[in-house]
């Protein structure tokens, strides 16, 4: 297989950004002699009124390609970032077996084809999203997907890319056994205590971890006072508003990374306290048996996870080549969250090394079979 081909561009009309793309990729193309099957288009939200006609375009320039991707309101291509109201696009094209892919959509499904995992672009707003991805990794062998929510800067949700344009649902492209793909979740987070079992709970409303009050602990792990329903709390939110929780599930039976979070744990937001029950109310129902530390997310923690991800998998493709790579990171990381502007994809490139690599800052992150806030979602496709 063939190292994969990946441009990108800004300007403010689109068929001159496309046209701009376009001559770096074929640029790649006379040296490697790729011919590609299948693309990933990502649009900045500058250019989602012009989705259908650029998508015309890439099928024009390049015949016989699938199709997949979505528009957001950050880019990532390379070691660049295009954020806000930037007008860009990424592109990235592969050689692979056609009978290695299948790009889906609620007007092409998936149905028995035999997947063995899957990249997804997902409706934010679709009120049965945790079911939708549980039944499309039903339907992929490893059980695995990875992607992301489309992002927007208004209240309709981003379009997605599958052979067409699309709104709502869930699309993507489904690999074979014949594709060799591996990925890793940086959660950007540093565990302020122990994790403990949720001993009582109230729907999202923590009340006891390992049999003591929930708010006392995190008090405690954040080497705060314990203070009562009459005390004054102004000195404590500032440092309560910065702390997340990290959850893994009871069906989860041991932390992978014991002095990390690893794709097991879900991070959700503290919405609020209880003072007089001594609770914490997470954003995330609970269920007894659950385990759940409080952490804190800093950009030395998200820095140094993001390295640490890219070192497994560069550990774990050994000799063999990277021949692309897909990145799908949150709208609250990028550049401004690791200190400069397009910090966050420097770090993967430096880290991970001279790979085609496009992607973009979601609305959510997928991976395995669920929805992550706050991650970082890094794959990589490898040659034989």
């Amino acid at each position: 297989m063939k190292p994969f081909a990946s441009a990108h561009a800004t300007h403010p009309l689109p068929q001159m950004a496309m046209a701009l793309a376009a001559a770096q990729i074929e640029a790649q193309r006379a040296t490697s002699g790729l011919q590609p099957t299948l693309g990933w288009l990502y649009l900045s939200a500058a250019f989602v009124p012009a989705a259908e006609a650029l998508l015309d375009e890439a099928r024009q320039r390049w015949p016989g390609v699938a199709w997949v991707g979505c528009s957001a309101v950050g880019l990532i291509a390379g070691e660049a970032e295009y954020f806000d109201e930037e007008p860009a696009l990424a592109l990235m094209l592969a050689e692979l077996p056609q009978e290695q892919f299948r790009v889906f959509s609620g007007a092409r499904p998936l149905a028995r084809w035999p997947a063995r995992l899957a990249q997804v672009h997902a409706d934010a707003t679709a009120p049965d999203l945790p079911e939708l991805l549980l039944d499309m990794a039903g339907h992929t062998a490893d059980g695995y997907l990875f992607g992301g929510l489309p992002s927007s800067l208004s209240t309709e949700p981003g379009l997605q890319i599958a052979d067409g344009v699309w709104r709502g649902g869930l699309s993507g492209v489904a690999f074979g056994a014949g594709v060799d793909i591996i990925s890793r979740v940086s959660q950007g987070c540093q565990p302020l205590g122990e994790e403990r079992e949720v001993s009582d709970c109230d729907g999202n409303l923590l009340l006891a971890l390992d049999g003591e009050p929930a708010l006392d602990l995190l008090l405690q792990d954040l080497t705060l006072p314990v203070l009562t329903e009459a005390d004054d709390w102004r000195e404590a939110l500032p440092r309560l508003r910065q702390t997340l929780a990290g959850l893994r599930r009871s069906e989860f039976s041991t932390r992978q990374r014991p002095h990390a979070l690893g794709p097991e744990v879900m991070v959700r937001h503290l919405v609020g306290i209880d003072p007089a029950r001594h609770g914490v109310a997470i954003s995330e129902g609970l269920r007894r048996g659950d385990h759940l530390s409080f952490c804190q997310r800093n950009r030395e923690a998200a820095r140094l996870d993001l390295v640490r991800i890219c070192a497994e998998l560069r550990e774990q493709a050994g000799e063999r080549a990277m021949l692309g790579a897909v990145y799908v990171s949150c709208t609250g990381r990028g550049g401004p969250h690791f200190g400069s502007p397009s910090a966050e994809a420097r770090i993967v490139r430096h880290a991970l090394g001279e790979v085609p690599l496009v992607g973009f800052f979601a609305g959510g992150e997928i991976a395995h079979q669920q929805l992550y806030g706050y991650t970082g979602v890094l794959s990589v496709f490898l040659g034989p």
